[in-house]
């Protein structure tokens, strides 16, 4: 059984890998968000459950540092303000507790990520689609073909599974790699 786990992530690793799109996209990436510092802008990241953490921990490697010592780069993980999470929340609804927080954190030339590993996740459909009309750049990670999400950002990255787990294992893989090429380049 835990030989199984291990394959099916294996696997995935490959099949990603091998997609015809997948280390283009990650370069795409990096370029954006490298054009984003070097212009003065920040990053604004969100995600629900799993993804939430996961944008927390994008958000604190972006800040803080990977592996090299270096200035801090402007990163803000939208699941982190419960005060405005709850009072949003509370008084409209959850699904535009990500597209206010755009509203009030970006401006063009930032850039929105987006965690979903449905791709479907009403918040992060609606925090898109806020950044774009701001002239911000939106860019999700995905799994499950992507959902709405998939044609909605700009950029899309697309982990080939619908098993959440091994989706969220490919997410962490892609911010470590996406972190150390940054800082590499900055």
């Amino acid at each position: 059984m835990l030989q199984d786990y291990l394959d099916e992530a294996i696997n995935l690793h490959n099949t990603f890998l091998n997609s015809n799109s997948a280390v283009s996209n990650i370069e795409k990436v990096i370029d954006l968000i490298k054009v984003c510092f070097k212009n003065k802008g920040k990053i604004l990241i969100a995600g629900n459950g799993g993804s939430a953490a996961d944008a927390q921990h994008f958000a604190a490697e972006i800040v803080c540092k990977f592996k090299k010592e270096r200035a801090g780069y402007p990163a803000i993980a939208l699941a982190v303000n419960s005060s405005i999470i709850t009072a949003w929340g509370n008084d409209y609804n959850f699904d535009s507790i990500y597209s206010r927080q755009v509203e009030a954190f970006g401006q063009a030339g930032d850039i929105f990520i987006g965690i979903s590993t449905s791709g479907n996740s009403k918040n992060i459909v609606d925090a898109v689609n806020k950044a774009k009309q701001l002239g911000i750049k939106t860019i999700c990670l995905l799994g499950n073909g992507g959902g709405k999400l998939v044609n909605l950002a700009d950029l899309s990255i697309v982990i080939p599974s619908t098993n959440t787990p091994r989706i969220q294992e490919m997410h962490i893989l892609l911010i470590h790699i996406i972190c150390e090429e940054v800082e590499k380049n900055l």
